[in-house]
């Protein structure tokens, strides 16, 4: 891959407005069996300066394999660090780096890195080293496929991963809101690992600013008829005292962002 690209004018970083929604950028979806793929790997990043550079690591691992089929883009957007994390990415080579002026949040993030993918897979990866980038490789095997248009990987779908009681109860009351209300058999609606047919997620339109990214997409994928495929990954949450940012009110908007989108557009 080439060195870094970053979107800037002259040595000031350009300002990167929330975008509106965008329209696809090709006709026609993911050609099945494709035998070459463009995956576009989306990093939201705030204050990771621990973990930013082995999770780019590990990502770009997934390129690296010279009889591999999949070509690598990594879209990472800087959500206005202020622990050197933005040091940190502007030296890191093989990337497109964009960054935010002010503090907008993980959905706004991630509407910011979709404007800017040219994968024809999308797929949602955290900075923060819970998750493992091999277990992505799977999962877009099924669009690659033309089996379906979004893929989870599930942390429930080989039991009780190792995370706090409060934290399990809650990203279980969100699968089962997701299925009452959508129809649908979900076992992770909160997971990180979303994985989509890019002409699909970037016709949708995205509001979310901070973690209601995940209810919000789910339920305006469904809402659409889209079948959403499941399948089992590796899991090692961090703790708050390492850094998870997420809180118990935002379990709360997550439940609403699910039954507003079921009676709103």
């Amino acid at each position: 891959m080439a060195m870094g690209t970053e979107w800037e004018t002259g040595a000031v970083a350009t300002t990167v407005p929330l975008p509106a929604p965008v329209e696809p950028a090709r006709q026609g979806g993911l050609a099945p069996g494709a035998c070459r793929v463009k995956l576009t790997v989306v990093i939201p990043v705030y204050n990771e300066r621990e973990t930013i550079q082995e999770a780019l690591r590990r990502v770009r691992a997934l390129g690296e394999d010279p009889a591999g089929d999949v070509d690598l883009e990594i879209v990472v957007v800087d959500d206005c660090s202020g622990d050197g994390s933005r040091e940190i990415l502007a030296r890191e080579p093989g990337i497109v780096l964009l960054r935010h002026p002010e503090n907008r949040g993980k959905g706004a993030s991630i509407r910011t890195a979709l404007a800017h993918a040219s994968g024809e897979i999308v797929a949602v990866q955290d900075a923060d080293l819970e998750y493992d980038p091999r277990d992505l490789l799977r999962l877009i095997e099924p669009i690659r496929r033309g089996e379906a248009k979004v893929v989870y990987g599930s942390r429930f779908l080989r039991g009780r991963p190792k995370m706090q009681l409060p934290n399990y109860i809650c990203n279980r009351l969100l699968a089962l809101t997701a299925n009452v209300l959508y129809g649908a058999r979900l076992t992770d609606e909160a997971t990180c690992y979303k994985v989509f047919e890019a002409d699909l997620v970037r016709s949708i339109p995205l509001t979310c600013r901070r973690f209601e990214f995940c209810p919000e997409v789910t339920a305006k994928v469904l809402k659409r008829g889209e079948r959403i495929l499941e399948f089992p990954i590796t899991y090692d949450p961090r703790t708050y005292d390492s850094g998870k940012k997420i809180r118990w009110q935002d379990g709360v908007v997550a439940l609403w962002t699910l039954l507003k989108y079921r009676f709103v557009k």
